[in-house]
């Protein structure tokens, strides 16, 4: 398996933000997201082949049962539902950061946090070329694969904002699942990679969470690292 990096760290997003885990970022990705924080694990994926039995020992090396399976996209990866379940054995709390176009097929996962894509994140072409800007807008959405995701797991539904615009294709996306979603599984964050871009638009996501009765997430690691690998 390709892996990007593995480190030890405090949550930054969704509902266990500051919770010391272990950050498995797998390299490879489906999606072509013009913001993407994280091009080494999907625009141009780098990284180490490492084996199922080498990452659970490298988890394993601290102090934690949390971990955070993340990428790029993880459930591209072949051998994923094997590593799951190998952590799983070794009794961890496992979290799943997936955009949510690969359903499920039941793997061990505790915590499906699944972050569908806004039109906004379809990047231009000149970047990304023709095949990959149909190939996202394509793959970006699918509502079976979130019902799947939602139905199966505990979830959180992790949209990045940019402005008020995108309340309602949120909206859109929340009906198309078909199942009831309770609002407070539903978290926002402000799209950007410099506290003064998340400064920027907090208070916006702030008073739109008030008013939907949806869950503000801070992006910590920004605050406390500043966009650095390895946080």
């Amino acid at each position: 398996m390709l892996i990007s990096e593995i480190f030890y760290s405090v949550q930054g997003e969704g509902t266990l933000v500051g919770v010391p885990s272990v950050f498995v970022r797998t390299s490879g990705c489906n999606l072509r997201c013009r913001w993407c924080d994280t091009p080494y694990a999907s625009w141009k994926p780098e990284g180490t082949e490492m084996s199922v039995e080498e990452l659970v020992r490298a988890v394993n090396a601290h102090p934690t049962h949390f971990v955070v399976v993340t990428g790029g996209e993880p459930m591209v990866a072949k051998e994923m539902p094997l590593l799951l379940q190998r952590l799983r054995e070794a009794g961890k709390h496992i979290t799943i950061e997936t955009a949510g176009t690969i359903a499920p097929a039941g793997v061990a996962c505790d915590l499906a946090s699944i972050s569908p894509k806004l039109a906004h994140s379809t990047p231009d072409e000149a970047s990304a070329g023709k095949a990959w800007v149909e190939k996202h807008e394509r793959l970006r959405l699918q509502p079976e694969v979130l019902r799947a995701w939602c139905s199966k797991y505990d979830f959180q539904l992790k949209f990045v904002i940019a402005s008020e615009a995108d309340v309602l294709e949120v909206k859109a996306v929340i009906e198309s699942i078909g199942i009831e979603i309770p609002p407070e599984k539903v978290l926002l964050m402000p799209e950007g990679i410099t506290q003064e871009a998340l400064k920027a638009r907090q208070m916006l996501l702030v008073d739109i969470c008030k008013r939907e009765g949806w869950r503000y997430s801070p992006r910590l690691h920004i605050d406390l690292f500043g966009n650095k690998r390895g946080t």
